[in-house]
């Protein structure tokens, strides 16, 4: 799986100095970007030519400055059918040797007005995205209070009519059935809907609702961070629930470590709501104040009091 050219183009703003369809439709396959400063002076032992070639001051003050007459061969060796497309940063001169070995090679050439620091950072960062193993998972994800929030549970326990409840309640869906998450970097997950159901959500007896059309397009995100995960379970009376808040335990998901509550689920309880209050709660954790702790503490006070009289 890679990112075309043109994704990238469309993604990032950049001056088209040449292209084809044919060079618009290579494939992107890494994240590394290559600068090609050793390159410059004639070394090719670790050169990597399938990556995109991105120069900067440095490169291009080599190539102008002392490469002279050879320039074209060079660029040539630097510019191969294998290199998805060659960037210039700080909207700096491109050479007509530069321009004529991206049309012997069929390769994209690219003017930037960004920073070579900046660009990189901004190629890599979304090249990373779109490259990272997707893995699919069951549920609804929601955009709680700014928390991304992923809701699961067995089928037909009613997490879809759960979501489509906090969207009335001024939430916003993300995804609904179909879950596609990726680990953004070692801590963060990130969630977003398969294509074919973006902005859309199923209820059962009334069948596909578009959401965006529905409720406005503040009621609608195409992607998110996964904060915490919500698993709704059927109430038991047999079954013992954590009801101080001291239970939850992390689920591994993707190879990130997120915090997960269980809610019991049956008549007259009003999940929506109890869902609000797991993540308000996960929210004043995370700002440092935690209520099962503060009531531990006054109960061990109380105890300490009576003891004393």
């Amino acid at each position: 799986m890679g990112v075309s050219v043109k994704d990238l183009v469309k993604k990032v703003h950049f001056h088209v100095v040449y292209s084809t369809e044919t060079a618009f439709n290579k494939e992107i396959t890494t994240s590394d970007i290559m600068r090609p400063g050793l390159e410059m002076s004639g070394y090719f032992e670790y050169f990597t030519p399938e990556r995109i070639q991105l120069f900067g001051m440095k490169e291009w003050s080599y190539m102008m400055n002392v490469v002279g007459d050879n320039r074209y061969d060079l660029l040539k060796k630097i510019m191969t059918d294998v290199t998805p497309c060659v960037i210039v940063a700080r909207n700096l001169e491109i050479p007509q040797e530069m321009v004529a070995a991206a049309k012997k090679q069929d390769i994209v050439l690219l003017q930037s007005k960004e920073s070579t620091s900046r660009l990189n950072s901004i190629l890599t960062t979304f090249l990373d995205e779109k490259l990272a193993e997707r893995t699919t998972v069951h549920g609804v994800l929601m955009d709680i209070f700014g928390v991304g929030v992923l809701i699961q549970g067995a089928s037909g326990i009613g997490k879809s009519e759960t979501g489509l409840e906090l969207v009335k309640r001024g939430h916003r869906l993300v995804a609904d059935d179909r879950v596609d998450i990726y680990q953004r970097d070692a801590f963060t997950l990130s969630g977003e809907p398969a294509e074919i159901l973006r902005h859309m959500i199923e209820i059962r007896g009334v069948g596909i609702i578009d959401v965006m059309t529905l409720f406005g397009a503040g009621a609608v995100k195409d992607e998110t961070a996964i904060d915490m995960t919500i698993f709704l379970e059927n109430y038991d009376n047999n079954k013992q629930f954590d009801r101080l808040g001291n239970g939850t335990e992390p689920i591994n998901l993707a190879g990130v470590d997120l915090p997960q509550a269980k809610i019991p689920v049956k008549t007259g309880r009003n999940v929506s709501v109890i869902i609000e209050a797991a993540v308000m709660n996960f929210r004043a954790k995370q700002m440092g104040f935690d209520a099962t702790q503060s009531f531990e503490d006054r109960l061990t006070h109380l105890i300490e009091k009576n003891s004393e009289d």
